[in-house]
């Protein structure tokens, strides 16, 4: 029986041409498994080591199943830097928009990101600003977001009654203090970070938060002794 026979007859009955082992569900994953490998392998080893095979290794996957999901690895490397904005910038752009009371509690709304991965990943942050270090493409990427961060922040402050000049200064202040953690990685105990807390409040917005503001914050963390 010739070929074009047998492929006529599988489609005229509607039978599969390629092997159930392939059509069983997630053989190929998907794009967020491979974006989710690309995203570890970039916060552990850098930008380098987001390579398609070590990728379809890890998964166990065949390399020829990440082209079902991305064109190349130009494009692997494009969604995460998507992924990266939309996660980080976005929860911090959130938080800014957050209701607050007071200009104390808008910036504990801040802090508050920044303290939890699950929303602005701190890890991942540091390993895009390193990536953008050996990358022009990637440096545009970061200080556009950078830019959207601090015009975000600045009018955080001017909803407040802050003049702009004055909501810059203090939109650059915060934010520059917490990218400065990120980025000289430093590891703070969270009882030495709460009791620097009111501190920082204080300089950021020229007043300290209430005792309920700290309680509400302390809360989030499980820092209320």
């Amino acid at each position: 029986m010739s070929f074009f026979i047998v492929k006529c007859w599988l489609v005229r009955y509607k039978l599969p041409m390629t092997p159930k082992s392939e059509k069983t569900s997630g053989w190929r994953g998907s794009r967020e498994v491979w974006l989710d490998a690309a995203f570890k392998a970039l916060v552990e080893k850098g930008v380098d080591a987001v390579k398609i095979q070590p990728l379809a290794t890890q998964l166990k996957l065949a390399r020829t199943s990440f082209y079902w999901h991305f064109s190349d690895r130009s494009a692997l490397l494009s969604a995460l830097i998507e992924e990266w904005d939309r996660q980080n910038t976005g929860a911090l752009l959130t938080a800014t928009r957050a209701y607050a009371e007071s200009p104390a509690e808008a910036v504990l709304n801040v802090i508050s990101e920044f303290l939890d991965d699950q929303q602005f990943d701190s890890k991942l942050d540091f390993a895009v600003r390193s990536w953008a270090l050996q990358d022009s493409g990637v440096m545009k990427s970061v200080k556009q977001a950078d830019g959207k961060r601090l015009q975000a922040l600045s009018a955080m402050f001017e909803r407040f009654g802050y003049e702009p000049d004055d909501a810059d200064v203090r939109a650059r202040t915060l934010y520059l203090v917490q990218i400065g953690y990120i980025s000289m990685q430093v590891n703070e105990d969270i009882e030495v970070r709460m009791q620097r807390i009111p501190g920082y409040v204080n300089t950021y917005t020229g007043q300290y938060p209430s005792e309920q503001e700290l309680a509400r914050f302390g809360a989030r963390h499980n820092a209320n002794g």
